[in-house]
């Protein structure tokens, strides 16, 4: 059967291929989300910041605007998503809805959101994620907190002007562990973005690492031999030995009455 609008894995190509960006604030998403939907000819869908009722309030007192917050980024991004399955063309997004759940951990952890807040939200999400289409991979925009607390400042946007270096250095530590988690899920492409690269020299560097990735993982006998001499050198757990030595000692004719032995 011919599927049509479907994203052609048997080759790295870029028509209707579904990219997620990430990184701090100020890393450059939503710049090289634009140029490499121009580069790639990719719909963009960008991170809800002007039409973001909660951002300036929450910037002004974290603890008490940290769940609106997160419930309605998380409600925009899941209509994103929820997009890109309609339209059937791919796209780029310029901050992923996995990272969502980044920003309410470390809130978390921080004590600016309550763990009943943060069980909601996360139960929420898990909900939610069961209809989420999955990037077919992350591009990570990997820079400093200092770098990204410099480009906020540069940019002068109002609503962000009070972030502190420190909520910056805790969210940058978060963003390590999860871009380990979500690899397992989603190929990651990691680049040093300190410095601004152009649509065409990220599009290369995409293209190429794209081509590379495969989830296959080869294991042999021999490799867990090597690992596990104990657990495989006769193919047989420590459960079933002990159930083949006891039924050998029975088979012997003169076998003793013995206690059981378990052979290690």
């Amino acid at each position: 059967m011919e599927m049509t609008g479907a994203h052609d894995f048997t080759e790295a190509h870029f028509d209707n291929v579904f990219i997620g960006i990430s990184g701090l604030i100020g890393a450059g998403k939503s710049t090289l989300a634009k140029a490499l939907g121009e580069e790639l000819k990719l719909p963009v869908y960008y991170e809800p910041v002007i039409d973001n009722v909660y951002l300036e309030d929450f910037y002004k007192d974290m603890t008490k605007y940290s769940f609106p917050l997160q419930i309605f980024l998380l409600n925009k991004r899941f209509k994103q998503q929820q997009q890109i399955i309609w339209q059937g063309q791919g796209g780029v997004l310029d901050r992923t809805i996995y990272e969502d759940g980044v920003f309410a951990r470390m809130l978390r952890d921080s004590g600016q959101m309550t763990d009943r807040d943060f069980r909601t939200y996360m139960e929420l999400f898990q909900n939610m994620s069961n209809f989420m289409q999955k990037p077919n991979i992350i591009v990570h925009l990997d820079i400093s907190p200092e770098e990204s607390h410099r480009r906020i400042s540069m940019r002068s946007r109002e609503c962000e002007s009070g972030v502190p270096l420190e909520y910056l250095k805790s969210l940058h530590a978060a963003y390590e562990v999860f871009i380990k988690d979500i690899s397992r899920v989603i190929p990651v492409i990691k680049v040093d973005y300190s410095r601004f690269r152009t649509a065409e020299e990220m599009a290369a560097v995409i293209k190429v690492e794209y081509a590379k990735i495969a989830n296959i993982r080869q294991v042999t006998f021999s490799d867990l031999l090597q690992r596990s001499p104990s657990k495989f050198s006769t193919g047989l757990t420590p459960d079933k030995k002990k159930i083949k030595s006891e039924h050998e000692e029975k088979e012997r004719p003169d076998a003793p009455d013995a206690p059981n032995i378990e052979v290690a």
